[in-house]
């Protein structure tokens, strides 16, 4: 009785719209642009620490940082190129929320009720110890979680912002933030969870390997497809492998 073989092929698959990989590329440079304008601002007031009373365990950032880097006594650039992608990042970030609602693309992006427990399955995943491959989807569970957390964190980087920028016409986004200070500092705070997303969101992609890649650049990723091919002569009975 002759044995069969199946033979994976593999197809085409739309994952990511026109929209969606135009707006996702606009927010890698401006977010890199923000971030280092907010070095060149940061430094005229440099307070942040970790520590207690007259004890520093870390200081954000050591003047030697400032002196390998360039980024200090630039003030008035800083805040020239931050405020030019801040509109930018502002702008795209608008453009990309209206799309994600009107599009429907929201269905696959936000959480569900299960996403929790089903995100824990994919860090057990990740770690080798669930065996069993993941069910296939545009985005698990713990994607989910993370874009969504990152869109939260944008669009609180605005609102903070905002604050910093006109505390004088905005006196009420300042008092609902907590005060300036307390504004300044939830922008630090955030500016830095988005760099751990960044570093981690990298680390995943190239984890994936290029097919994942290569989807948010061309829209489409390759996938497999199971054909069974039979073989054997005599009416036998193939096998699918």
């Amino acid at each position: 009785m002759g044995r069969g073989s199946a033979t994976t092929k593999t197809r085409l698959e739309k994952k990511h719209p026109l929209a969606i990989r135009w707006l996702h590329w606009i927010n890698f440079p401006a977010l890199l642009v923000m971030m280092w304008s907010g070095l060149l601002i940061y430094w005229a007031s440099d307070v942040y620490r970790i520590g207690w009373g007259e004890t520093t365990l870390f200081k954000f950032f050591p003047e030697k940082f400032y002196e390998r880097t360039g980024v200090g006594s630039r003030l008035a650039e800083g805040m020239n190129w931050h405020f030019v992608f801040a509109w930018l990042f502002t702008l795209n970030g608008i453009a990309y929320a209206l799309y994600v609602w009107l599009s429907g693309e929201w269905r696959y992006l936000l959480p569900r009720r299960d996403s929790l427990k089903e995100a824990f399955q994919v860090v057990l995943h990740d770690l080798r110890i669930r065996k069993e491959p993941l069910p296939r989807a545009k985005f698990n569970h713990a994607q989910r979680l993370a874009y969504t957390s990152a869109i939260g964190m944008g669009a609180l980087m605005v609102v903070t912002g905002l604050a910093i920028y006109k505390p004088t016409q905005l006196p009420w986004l300042v008092t609902l933030l907590g005060g300036y200070q307390a504004a300044r500092l939830e922008h630090f705070v955030i500016t830095w969870l988005l760099v751990a997303f960044f570093l981690v969101h990298v680390a995943q992609v190239a984890k994936a390997g290029w097919n994942n890649f290569r989807a948010m650049i061309t829209g489409y990723e390759v996938v497999p497809v199971e054909k069974p091919v039979h073989s054997g002569g005599g009416g036998g009975e193939g096998a699918v492998s």
